[in-house]
């Protein structure tokens, strides 16, 4: 068992996989000044995009919003009104697919799909928040420019389309009332803003939203001092919620796999981090780890033939053989299960690539939430944490990556930076803080 261990950790340190190479503090070091940078206007890999939203105001009852929520794959239409008790209620709740996850189609059917999709709801409310979970520049008016879509979402022509705008265009155009306030925010956001409502009674120090599903990013709260690429805020006093857009961190250390991955991409060259470590990409990072381990040897060739017949992994392949490894019902499981003399050796292999890939997105994460919270010099009373409203399905119900990801958060964030953070999970925090959006904005 040691044998083979050592040997898929030489593999993932030959092609740049291996947790242990990534140098937490350096890494830190280095997502801040990117952070920084962005917040000058200065070149960055991290968009750190003003969304021109305070986190602060009181809820406004009884009166309700339009919600939209456009995800990697799906498309949430709701109406939200808070009650007298600042609970929300949630009505009229349909769901659709996301435009342009289904085959490319073009930017008048994109905006004519959202449109079709709000008319049931169209007339119930003055106010929509819309939840865009893709690079958008926010604009001052709070409307969005799609800056590029990512998840594997095919639009044309849509870069610099201002969100809003158009949509209330398309809704004109089918004879529906466009006389709409209209508030466009990134998941993330809403995510941070549905978890800080939802625990009024908890003492925080400050909040980030996270995002680790199909895609990945972060957003924190910044003083509006630091923002100095917002001519309108950098005088103003208080704090603004900035959209970091992590998940396009082109500085954690790569190798040839993830280089071979980002070339079969729709967007090769962008959002970098996150082929590294959400969900979108897991099966196929994967899947070209199995390929390059075969090639170096690391599998027996009943286990090679088997997999050869594997068209394409996902992320719940990858979970249902760490959480079945013995069972023949699963994909990646009945390749290993051939009843060869080698099974159990290409069990354990297959086991300890795919631990390996988990290690190192844990670590990745770890930077990403320390850089934070050392940027913003917070979370130093262990009484006094910083709240992390978490949000995806790789966060939640990977089976490898959480107890990953608290241990870097012992160890490194709490035991050696003296710095704390809380995990929380809020009710419909998405939906709910885009209400929350749509009412004080």
């Amino acid at each position: 068992m040691n044998e083979i261990k050592s040997r898929t950790d030489e593999f993932l340190k030959k092609y740049g996989i291996y947790a242990g190479n990534i140098d937490i503090g350096a890494g830190c070091e280095t997502f801040i000044n990117e952070m920084e940078q962005g917040l000058k206007g200065e070149d960055s890999s991290l968009g750190m995009l003003c969304t021109y939203l305070s986190p602060e105001g009181e809820i406004p009852v009884n009166e309700p919003v339009i919600v939209m929520d456009a995800g990697g794959t799906n498309f949430r239409v709701a109406v939200v009104t808070f009650d007298n008790d600042k609970k929300p209620v949630i009505e009229d709740f349909k769901l659709y697919p996301m435009p342009g996850t289904q085959g490319e189609i073009s930017r008048e059917e994109f905006f004519d799909t959202i449109a079709q999709y709000l008319l049931p709801v169209i007339n119930k409310s003055s106010r929509i928040g819309f939840c865009f979970s893709y690079p958008t520049e926010i604009l001052p008016n709070k409307d969005g420019k799609l800056i590029r879509f990512n998840k594997e979402v095919k639009v044309r022509d849509m870069k610099g389309e201002e969100i809003g705008k158009r949509l209330l265009e398309a809704l004109k155009a089918k004879g529906a009332d466009a006389d709409k306030k209209f508030v466009i925010l990134n998941d993330t956001v809403a995510t941070l803003l549905g978890g800080k409502a939802a625990y009024p009674d908890r003492k925080f120090e400050s909040f980030i939203g996270f995002i680790l599903g199909t895609g990945t990013n972060t957003c924190y709260i910044e003083e509006n001092a630091n923002i100095h690429k917002a001519a309108s805020l950098k005088d103003k006093p208080g704090a603004t919620i900035i959209n970091i857009e992590s998940g396009g961190y082109a500085k954690a250390p790569r190798g040839e796999i993830d280089n071979i991955l980002d070339s079969k991409t729709v967007d090769p060259g962008t959002q970098l981090l996150e082929k590294m470590i959400s969900g979108a990409y897991q099966g196929s990072l994967v899947t070209e780890v199995i390929r390059k381990a075969i090639s170096e040897g690391l599998f027996s060739k009943d286990f090679e033939e088997r997999f050869n017949k594997v068209e394409k992994l996902n992320s719940k392949d990858i979970d249902e053989f760490c959480a079945y490894p013995y069972s023949d019902k699963y994909v990646l499981s009945s390749c290993v299960n051939h009843g060869g003399s080698n099974s159990e050796k290409d069990r354990l292999t297959l086991y300890y690539l795919i631990d390996g890939v988990f290690e190192r997105a844990a670590r990745l994460v770890a930077i990403n939430l320390a850089s934070i919270i050392l940027k913003t010099g917070k979370g130093k009373n262990p009484l006094m944490p910083v709240c992390v409203t978490a949000e995806g399905t790789t966060f939640y119900k990977s089976k490898l990556f959480r107890p990953k990801l608290d241990y870097y958060v012992r160890t490194y964030l709490n035991d050696t930076l003296g710095i704390y953070c809380e995990f929380v999970k809020a009710e419909n925090a998405t939906l709910i803080g885009t209400a929350i959006a749509g009412l004080l904005n």
